[in-house]
């Protein structure tokens, strides 16, 4: 008994098939790009969160710094390099963003600076280094010729005196500084402070 044509099973091209296999290739690369995408934005977070903790560490060299001139150690009253202080009497060669070429290079830093004054922190992976320099022309005495120097208003005293007094001047000095940390981050920070003559 022959079977009529309209009775028989149609023949499988594989052409459904052809197509659930394109799209799944195109999920997959779409997946693919949707992770990479995460992993990127997940990197720059952290690093973001290494840069801010890092500028905080550097918190610690300012304190250090800031504690020494406060004593009545040589520091506060230098006019000479001070290599040993991480000191410098004259400004410091900087490049175009401002930072010292000292602290960029470490055969520079050896003239102007001791490695062994790196704050560091090895739990935290975190090693601060700091050139201090005094924003003058020459290793003289702060004039205000030759040094970048703050007038204050004057304190205490007696109402309108005649002349009034000239206001207090302080020279400006300059601390700068590299933190480095972890996955290789690097920031560089910048502060200014006076020390009144």
């Amino acid at each position: 008994m022959k079977i009529p044509k309209s009775l028989r099973p149609a023949r499988q091209r594989g052409v459904v098939l052809l197509f659930c296999l394109i799209v799944l290739v195109i999920l997959l690369a779409g997946g693919v790009a949707v992770v990479r995408a995460m992993n990127t934005s997940l990197t720059s977070a952290g690093n973001l969160a290494f840069r801010r903790d890092l500028v905080n560490q550097g918190e610690r060299a300012v304190s250090a710094v800031l504690a020494k001139f406060a004593s009545t150690g040589t520091l506060a009253s230098a006019t000479t390099d001070l290599p040993g202080e991480n000191f410098k009497a004259t400004k410091l060669d900087t490049n175009t963003q401002g930072i010292p070429k000292a602290l960029l290079d470490d055969t520079a830093f050896a003239t102007v600076g001791k490695a062994s004054n790196d704050i560091t922190d090895t739990t935290a992976q975190v090693t601060i280094r700091y050139l201090i320099d005094r924003l003058c022309t020459d290793s003289s005495t702060a004039t205000s010729t030759g040094c970048v120097q703050s007038a204050a208003a004057p304190s205490g005293g007696t109402a309108s005196p005649t002349p009034p007094p000239a206001p207090p001047t302080a020279t400006i000095y300059r601390l700068s500084l590299r933190v480095s940390g972890p996955r290789d981050t690097q920031v560089f920070v910048q502060s200014t402070f006076t020390k009144p003559d």
